[in-house]
């Protein structure tokens, strides 16, 4: 991408109420945010991958494979406004991605999706990404769902099963994935904006957007991830990172 400067922020924070030390986590014997970083910086398009981080200890990790990283204020309450404070520092960017650092598995080409639709439609100022959920997915509480209206903006994110499948439809149930495209003048916008009754019942940040009125443009993609949120997440991710180095 030429016209405009894309960067991708990796919040991280270490303390995590479900899974203590989170971003170093070991998967297949490396570290989460390792696995994190190395998938993101393979995007096309992108001028800099940075993580955001409240710990010296994650700082370091990602240093020693190359990576790049910022100590952010360990006082911000959301990966938002870790990703915001990174995305200040640079005064030349249009959009910036927030790649959840517990999505080790996330495939690059979701971030050049992101990319090219900001492109294709300077409307949008929030995007993210859903997918068709898998069967084992559909009950998960930490797997969460999303539902768009008919121009694929969203209507509602929930850990609930939505829609509620009350009776036998053909409308497929969508998973989010932990990914965001702002603008950098909306992350800035978003991240002042007072929390809302939604979000907090939630816990899912994104739904502050959509209380106050604002849109968020969700894509689907081909592509799956699965977020580490529980120690059973992790144990799953490890399962599935043997399946994927034993092909």
């Amino acid at each position: 991408m030429t016209k405009n400067k894309v960067v991708c922020v990796i919040p991280a924070r270490y303390s995590s109420t479900r899974l203590p030390g989170k971003p170093l986590a070991l998967i297949g014997g490396k570290p989460m945010i390792e696995h994190t970083y190395t998938q993101v910086a393979k995007a096309k398009g992108v001028f800099k991958v940075i993580v955001a981080t409240d710990d010296e200890i994650v700082k370091n990790t990602v240093e020693k494979i190359g990576g790049e990283a910022m100590l952010t204020s360990p006082d911000h309450a959301t990966g938002s406004d870790r990703v915001c404070e990174v995305a200040n520092c640079y005064e030349d960017l249009d959009i910036v991605i927030n790649v959840q650092g517990d999505e080790p598995f996330i495939q690059p080409e979701a971030v050049e999706e992101l990319i090219k639709a900001f492109e294709a439609d300077p409307e949008i100022q929030m995007a993210t990404l859903m997918t068709k959920i898998r069967e084992d997915e559909i009950n998960v509480t930490s797997t969460v769902k999303v539902i768009t209206d008919l121009k694929g903006d969203a209507i509602y994110f929930s850990r609930s099963v939505i829609p509620n499948q009350f009776k036998e439809s053909p409308i497929p149930i969508y998973k989010h994935l932990g990914i965001y495209a702002y603008r950098k003048e909306f992350l800035n916008i978003f991240t002042n904006l007072r929390k809302t009754p939604l979000e907090q019942t939630e816990s899912l940040e994104q739904l502050r957007a959509l209380e106050h009125g604002y849109k968020i443009r969700v894509l689907e993609t081909k592509t799956d991830s699965i977020g580490i949120d529980t120690p059973e997440d992790l144990e799953l991710a490890n399962r599935l990172y043997e399946q994927i180095s034993s092909k």
